[in-house]
């Protein structure tokens, strides 16, 4: 009596195909490195023309017949002096940093409380008045911007810091809501009930067990907020009219340019120094940052 042996099925190698484009170094590096330099090249150029520019003589920045636009052959630090001692650049940055961390944490403090309030009490109708909140960050800031001149002024708050200030969080609120009510959502609703039959209250149940959890969110809507509040401008140049009160932003572009003569070293040295904060806010707080936009979008 004959038998017949089947022999179990082999699981799949990767010369079958699957994942064989990434086995290869000639299909690695046409469909990972090579679409990763590109990116990158595109990505980092316009901080390596800033940077280039920045030390470049006025000469070598004209005369491209006999000077490499991409490389500097003189390094100067004529623009940089121009815009730290001509002009009232280190009172522009100082302006940035005072009305963007201070609407960041206007802008945090109102979104931690709405999403709590928003996902958690579960009154009737909360879906709604998220969605609501979220529909508020779509609208433009070139409308938005009308209404708020008026309030402004009415208030006297015009030329002064605090214009920029209570103006920003008009548009941070709604992203912040929307970006925690999601992390939110992703913290068991489980702690808080346990909390809860302790005699908990709900403030002592946010800022105990919600605000710990939620430290990817909070940095995550922080770097958010203030990264737009950083690079503010239409605000900015419509309810500042006096140099030392301008931000950097604004005050690059209206005090670097007389007319139809663009002074670029200064201005390229402008953005290059303006950019610096922010990137290293993201080099510090990229994890973080990672987590939380994940922890907000994957439910």
């Amino acid at each position: 009596m004959s038998q017949t042996v089947t022999s179990s099925p082999q699981a799949p190698t990767y010369s079958d195909g699957g994942m064989d484009y990434l086995v290869t170094r000639q299909r690695r590096f046409f469909t990972v490195f090579l679409p990763l330099a590109a990116f990158t090249f595109v990505l980092l150029f316009p901080f390596y023309w800033m940077t280039v520019t920045t030390f470049k003589p006025n000469e070598e920045m004209y005369d491209f017949s006999h000077h490499n636009p991409f490389w500097i052959n003189s390094p100067t630090l004529a623009n940089v002096k121009k815009l730290l001692f001509d002009t009232a650049y280190p009172q522009w940055l100082l302006n940035t940093m005072i009305v963007a961390v201070a609407s960041t944490f206007i802008a945090l403090f109102c979104s931690v409380l709405a999403a709590y309030a928003i996902e958690r009490l579960r009154f009737k109708g909360s879906k709604w008045v998220g969605l609501a909140i979220y529909g508020a960050y779509l609208v433009p800031p070139s409308i938005l911007f009308i209404p708020l001149a008026t309030m402004i002024f009415k208030l006297e708050l015009f030329d002064t810091r605090w214009a920029l200030i209570l103006s920003y969080p008009t548009f941070l609120i709604p992203f912040c809501t929307w970006l925690l009510m999601g992390y939110f959502r992703s913290i068991p609703y489980e702690l808080e009930e346990c909390a809860l039959i302790d005699g908990a209250t709900r403030l002592q149940i946010l800022w105990k067990i919600v605000l710990p959890l939620a430290v990817p969110g909070l940095i995550s809507a922080g770097i958010f907020a203030f990264t737009l509040s950083w690079n503010e401008f239409i605000y900015a140049l419509t309810f500042i009219s006096s140099s030392e009160v301008k931000t950097v932003p604004v005050g690059v572009i209206t005090e670097l340019v007389d007319g139809d003569v663009y002074h670029w070293g200064a201005l390229m040295a402008g953005a290059l120094f303006g950019s610096v904060p922010v990137a290293v806010l993201y080099s510090f707080f990229v994890e973080y940052y990672v987590s939380g936009m994940t922890g907000a979008v994957k439910e």
